[in-house]
């Protein structure tokens, strides 16, 4: 239920908004939009897995970055435009239908399915720029999104061509599509001379920090579904068994490293913040590497169940600690840019899975998901204290180095 408005501050000021803020949960529609967008994890995972190789990375990295990309530009339409009205819930329930057609080409999508991928991104991309450009309730937001609107003139046909193209040529006109887009998210679709000032926007933060915490436990959770099917293809056997529980001991301390009390910190923050929006940008941004991280780890999980005690790799080490690494060095940099606080121990944690990532290419899969579970493990218990302090000494949120 939507929770009483907050009137715009500064109404005395000309570049301010002039409309009060609704604070609201997150809906059912928003959460399902989310399942759509995660069931990317399982797909990526298997094109990685099928394709596992520089470029086969470099494919999955350019289709992570476009899932990513709808979904970011949908969630900041279905806060700015209010998901609960009609035309909103339409739009969402479109780019769902668009997003699960795309979604399910992904294995496919540099084969002989390109267009299948493509077309709904293209439209996805299109439909919720030119939506919030023509609906958006302000002129700052109005314009903000014309621009995100020139940003997707730019970046559609870069899709378009890269499918009509070959399969060689194709990795590179969809990593230019996928650049633009990614780019776009991240700095908030610049034109020259004409940028979003963050703090002209009365935003419904606390809003959008939920919906972040919500992804991230869902892409979690789909992680954990892809290691499930992987153990269910396995033999019943003891190296299988204890490699099985100890790639999800990984999974469940990389959920506990955020949430226990790191999601209080990113909340004490957006709300004391005078710039309400960056914040929840950056960590929206966020999204790519952690999800690159999950991805990676999943088919690292999957490559471990199945030899538990066979021979180490690079490119097994790579995966099963090269995930983690970009799942906790991306929460370290949110902290380090926001808070300036909690964020050492996440880098030290970052540094150690790469020392530890280096020994396992000589040691059995099992070998090495155990000890990416002592690495995790400590990060765990040391940031439970950290959290604790930075929440004791900082109640207001506020930031400091």
């Amino acid at each position: 239920m939507p929770s009483r408005p907050r009137a715009a501050e500064g109404r005395g000021d000309a570049t301010r908004e002039p409309f009060a803020v609704l604070r609201r949960s997150v809906s059912p529609l928003e959460l399902f939009f989310d399942l759509v967008f995660v069931f990317a994890v399982g797909q990526l995972a298997e094109h990685l897995h099928e394709e596992l190789s520089w470029r086969g990375a470099g494919e999955s990295v350019v289709m992570l970055v476009a899932v990513l990309s709808c979904w970011a530009l949908t969630s900041f339409d279905a806060t700015f435009l209010d998901v609960e009205l009609p035309r909103t819930r339409w739009l969402v329930l479109t780019v769902m239908g668009l997003g699960l057609y795309a979604n399910a080409q992904i294995p496919h999508a540099f084969a002989g399915r390109p267009w299948a991928f493509a077309l709904p991104l293209a439209a996805v991309l299109f439909l919720t720029a030119v939506t919030a450009a023509l609906t958006a309730p302000t002129d700052v937001l109005r314009g903000h999104y014309r621009r995100v609107t020139a940003w997707a003139v730019f970046s559609v046909p870069l899709w378009l061509v890269g499918a009509a193209a070959g399969s060689g040529p194709r990795l590179a006109w969809w990593a230019a599509a996928a650049a633009v887009d990614m780019t776009g998210v991240w700095l908030a679709h610049p034109l020259p001379g004409n940028v979003l000032v963050s703090r002209d926007l009365v935003f419904d933060a606390e809003h959008m920090v939920e919906r972040i915490r919500l992804f991230i436990i869902v892409q979690l959770g789909e992680t954990v579904l892809t290691l499930g099917t992987a153990v269910s293809a396995a033999p019943v056997d003891v190296p299988t068994v204890v490699t099985g529980l100890g790639v999800f001991v990984a999974l469940v301390c990389l959920c506990a490293s955020y949430f226990r009390g790191g999601e209080e910190i990113l909340a004490r923050h957006v709300a004391t913040t005078a710039d309400r929006l960056l914040p929840v940008r950056r960590a929206v941004s966020g999204q790519y590497p952690t999800l690159a991280g999950l991805v990676a780890l999943a088919v690292g999980a999957e490559l471990a169940v199945a030899h538990p005690t066979g021979p180490g790799s690079t490119t097994l080490s790579l995966l099963l600690f090269g995930g983690p690494v970009l799942y906790v060095i991306t929460q370290a940099w949110w902290y380090y840019t926001s808070t300036g606080r909690a964020w050492g121990a996440r880098l030290l944690a970052c540094l150690a899975c790469a020392v530890a990532g280096l020994a396992a290419r000589w040691l059995p899969p099992l070998a090495s998901v155990l000890l990416l579970d002592a690495v995790l493990l400590a990060l765990v218990l040391v940031l439970k204290q950290v959290h604790r302090r930075v929440l004791d000494e900082d109640p207001a949120g506020g930031r400091r180095r």
